[in-house]
């Protein structure tokens, strides 16, 4: 992997016009799940007994998926309670990171409960050349068994969070069993994983009290 899960997905999710991600709920959410992806990938979490355990202490070196896996060593919880608790902190965190690698600059609103933090993306034709390769493997012919995992997770996770750059209304009609089938992948690292993935829309509608978007 030559970047970490979380941040692809935040950079996936940045919307140029808002100044930072297109929601900041869903995308609290996305990153999260990302993160936790992301430590399965790397031998880090595993599931037993319908709990998230860790199966490889860190540190893993990068400072987000650091700071999940100790949350995860002091937890008893399964997937879909990690995805909820500390999103808003883990978006933060990402924002920070992205920030100290020269990939972001934040600015704090002056008002922050009201105004929040403002992003800008440093290279925003990276952002699109992402984008467009996530798009690229949700239209593309080949075999859903074929796709590297972690890009299953994205288009995964686009999908469900309803990223209209990335996963239109028409791709979501069109590439349903597509969909289904890249989300499905994520049980081959733990079945409560894609269970939680799949669940997603409804966790963040609720997490809003109801929300629009087709």
């Amino acid at each position: 992997m030559t970047d970490a899960l979380p941040h692809r997905m935040y950079l996936l999710a940045y919307d140029e016009a808002a100044r930072g991600p297109y929601d900041r709920t869903r995308t609290g959410f996305l990153v999260r799940v990302a993160a936790l992806v992301d430590l399965t990938l790397r031998g880090h979490l595993t599931e037993r007994e319908g709990a998230v355990r860790v199966a490889e202490p860190g540190p893993v070196g990068d400072p987000v998926l650091d700071g999940v896996l100790d949350e995860v060593a002091a937890s008893t919880h399964g997937w879909k309670h990690l995805a909820r608790r500390n999103r808003t902190q883990t978006l933060q965190a990402v924002e920070d990171r992205l920030a100290a690698r020269g990939q972001l600059t934040v600015e704090d609103g002056r008002i922050p409960v009201l105004s929040g933090r403002h992003t800008t993306v440093r290279d925003p034709d990276a952002v699109r050349a992402l984008r467009a390769r996530v798009t690229a493997v949700l239209r593309a012919a080949d075999s859903p068994q074929e796709v590297a995992l972690e890009d299953a997770a994205l288009v995964a996770l686009a999908a469900a969070g309803r990223i209209g750059s990335v996963v239109s209304g028409e791709d979501r009609r069109r590439h349903r069993a597509r969909i289904d089938a890249l989300t499905g992948r994520l049980g081959e690292l733990a079945p409560g994983l894609e269970t939680a993935v799949h669940g997603m829309r409804t966790t963040m509608i609720a997490a809003q009290g109801g929300m629009g978007g087709s």
